[in-house]
């Protein structure tokens, strides 16, 4: 972050030729820019010591913040690609939270070689949003560029580990991939096999960790065979099913990592002649509107997306703002729909 010189009430004591930015500020307390910038914007990830000598210089020299270009009353929405349903899901709590601010909406998408990521930042600087909520996962370097410009942006479920100070909005994957297997566990079943997605992905990660934890709380051993990872597609779904089923011992239950590779689970199922619910439970994550229309209705655990982008817009809104936020980092809470898609396992 950089300050623009202050007039002249602003320059330092003494000498009235130097203009006052928080590089002066920094070198002055001997510490770095982005330290002064958190004390500026009453961030935390600052020793007391340190906050205290630097708002000391700032209090000495009269340093005031400049005021930021004005910027226009919309907000951008930033995705990857829009295929996946959930994607309505998302843009209606955005827009739920946009509209009882009067800010408008600009929408993005990368696409699928992200070939608009280039021109999206270089619009974005130039629009200077109130802020940005950004689904797809933007690079350090972009996240410097928006900074730069102060237009404080909030990661809607990350699917990477994030610097401390990056704002985002998540659920609790850990927790609903133990309730869902726990559920399965409490009905009966034994074998029960878990579809993951990429490694690369945190969620993914983070619902397997749920399902390891389970298994292991109920002692019972997760063996190599019960484990495929793919993609959080209906196809690698259903070709994930297929190897699973198609084991001497095949399991009496699925938990996918989302509700598209569960459909697919659905469809490898009945090429096999297996019945759901009666010769194999299945379990997705997302609780997307589809699953409740699914013959029988799944059941899965139910990520409040909405919620979640309503909460990541109200974050963004507040920090274009320049309001303090008690917190950074929000994770809401999943849960269990129960539908007709489990039972026990068959005698």
């Amino acid at each position: 972050m950089s300050a623009e010189p202050v007039d002249e009430s602003e320059r330092p004591q003494g000498d009235p030729a130097t203009p006052v930015t928080i590089s002066y500020i920094a070198e002055s307390a001997g510490v770095s820019i982005p330290t002064v910038s958190k004390v500026i914007n009453g961030r935390s990830g600052v020793a007391s010591d340190t906050r205290a000598r630097v708002e000391a210089l700032i209090n000495q020299y009269g340093y005031r913040k400049s005021a930021s270009p004005s910027r226009n009353r919309m907000m951008e929405l930033v995705f990857d690609e829009l295929t996946h349903m959930w994607g309505v899901q998302i843009i209606r709590g955005v827009e739920q939270v946009a509209r009882e601010h009067r800010v408008g909406v600009v929408l993005t998408e990368f696409g699928p070689q992200r070939s608009a990521i280039r021109y999206w930042i270089d619009d974005a600087l130039t629009r200077r949003p109130s802020c940005v909520v950004t689904v797809a996962q933007l690079s350090q370097e972009q996240r410097d560029q928006l900074r730069a410009r102060g237009i404080p942006f909030v990661v809607f479920d990350p699917t990477a580990e994030l610097p401390d100070d990056v704002p985002f909005v998540g659920a609790t994957n850990w927790a609903g991939g133990r309730t869902a297997t726990r559920h399965l566990i409490e009905l009966g079943h034994r074998r029960i096999a878990m579809i993951g997605g990429p490694d690369r992905v945190l969620c993914c990660q983070a619902r397997i960790d749920g399902y390891r934890s389970a298994m292991e709380a109920a002692g019972l051993p997760v063996h190599p065979n019960l484990m495929v990872r793919c993609d959080l597609t209906r196809e690698d779904g259903f070709a994930a099913a297929l190897t699973l089923l198609n084991r001497p011992e095949r399991p009496t239950a699925i938990f996918a990592s989302n509700d598209l590779q569960a459909l697919g689970v659905y469809q490898a199922a009945r090429a096999l002649g297996l019945r759901i619910p009666t010769d194999l439970s299945v379990v997705g994550f997302d609780d997307l509107p589809i699953t409740a229309l699914v013959d029988p209705p799944l059941t899965t655990v139910h990520q409040p997306l909405t919620e979640m982008a309503a909460a990541a817009t109200r974050l963004a809104l507040a920090l274009g703002s320049g309001e303090r936020t008690p917190q950074i980092g929000l994770e809401l809470a999943t849960s269990l729909t129960i539908r007709e898609s489990t039972a026990p396992p068959a005698k």
